[in-house]
């Protein structure tokens, strides 16, 4: 699965609980919130001032490497 920007937060931390230090390490530390169900990746990513497409390609990278090991 690729991630994309427009993702609920929470359903890829479900599907790859490892993509939470992505978004801690970008800024948004809300992925455990009730919120993160309803927000999309963009959303979070905008109202935290989170550039989402560097966030997005980093989150790809967490599911790219889980595909080859």
């Amino acid at each position: 699965m690729t991630i994309t920007k427009d993702m609920k937060i929470e359903e890829v931390v479900t599907e790859y609980p490892e993509s939470m230090m992505v978004f801690m390490k970008h800024g948004l530390h809300c992925v455990g919130c009730h919120v993160s169900a309803f927000e999309s990746i963009e959303e979070g990513a905008t109202v935290h001032g989170i550039n989402v497409d560097a966030l997005v390609e980093d989150l790809n990278k967490v599911v790219s490497s889980r595909k080859r090991e």
